[in-house]
């Protein structure tokens, strides 16, 4: 499905952004491989459309503090909308979760957390239980090591879009 009229160019403008953030008017047009005027007036038509929410800082959180990384599944009792409504917006609240992703089949949503340590995820926990959101049931997992985090390879997801 196409959505936006997006060519190679385009998505090399984006690509660039995706992997060093906000960058000299002359670098990204190198890395675009176009002059300069014409990649900064793409890059503002990017940012018009609303293809780029943010530049942000990717942060060695190792380096700055001991922390507790959890992944935690989450079924509600319920599957309305309103049910779903509420629990999203009252975790949109939390500090501590990170990523929520609602997913079809056996479980309603994948959560992750950093916290300080165990026993600041046990409270948030019971925060969420507390609010009494319709949690059904919930799976925790603990994770020991980041094997990977990437963002997708843009040039690869939108080939079909533009073939």
């Amino acid at each position: 499905m196409k959505k936006f009229g997006l060519d190679s160019t385009d998505i090399r403008i984006l690509s660039a952004i995706q992997q060093h953030g906000q960058l000299s008017k002359t670098k990204l047009a190198e890395i675009a491989n176009i002059s300069a005027t014409p990649c900064w007036a793409r890059l503002d038509r990017l940012k018009a459309a609303g293809f780029i929410r943010g530049y942000h800082a990717d942060i060695v959180l190792e380096q700055l503090s001991d922390f507790t990384q959890v992944v935690v599944t989450v079924s509600l009792t319920h599957h309305r909308k309103a049910d779903f409504d509420r629990f999203e917006a009252f975790i949109r609240n939390l500090d501590e979760i990170t990523d929520c992703i609602a997913t079809g089949g056996g479980m309603d949503y994948v959560i992750e957390t950093i916290t300080p340590d165990l026993t600041s995820f046990q409270a948030l926990m019971e925060t969420l239980l507390a609010a009494e959101l319709g949690i059904d049931r919930y799976m925790t997992y603990i994770a020991t090591r980041r094997v990977k985090s990437s963002k997708p390879n843009l040039a690869k997801l939108t080939a079909k879009n533009r073939g």
